[in-house]
């Protein structure tokens, strides 16, 4: 419950003060422009993080593997590309962290354990 507070309310009105902030201190063409920016950016990269994720689940299969990892990536790839294409610089910036390999490597085991919790107190249920 707190979470999603912290979703609903207190992060949407954080953007709305580094926004307002923003406009301010670089003007309001130069915000709206880096906003635009920062979602085409981001639907590029995007785009091609999911490509080769599908290529590793792809590869992780013809191999006999179970593509966990590369799930997990393309997991975050998504959520990343969604919080980019949100407008404002906190949700920017996590999309960023997630998109980017290197600092998704460090955050991968941070969905790992949620997922994990998810899964030992029922709220996701694996079927075979």
């Amino acid at each position: 419950m707190r979470l999603l507070m912290l979703f609903i309310i207190v992060i949407p009105a954080l953007e709305i003060g580094f926004l307002l902030l923003s406009g301010k201190t670089i003007g309001v063409i130069p915000t709206v422009f880096l906003i635009i920016l920062t979602g085409v950016i981001g639907a590029w990269l995007a785009k091609k993080q999911g490509i080769e994720a599908i290529r590793n689940v792809q590869q992780q299969m013809q191999y006999g593997q179970i593509p966990s990892d590369a799930i997990i990536d393309g997991l975050c790839i998504l959520v990343g590309g969604l919080l980019l294409l949100t407008p404002g610089f906190i949700t920017d910036i996590a999309g960023f962290l997630l998109l980017f390999p290197l600092s998704r490597k460090k955050i991968k085991p941070f969905f790992i354990s949620l997922i994990r919790k998810w899964i030992d107190r029922n709220r996701i249920t694996i079927i075979r």
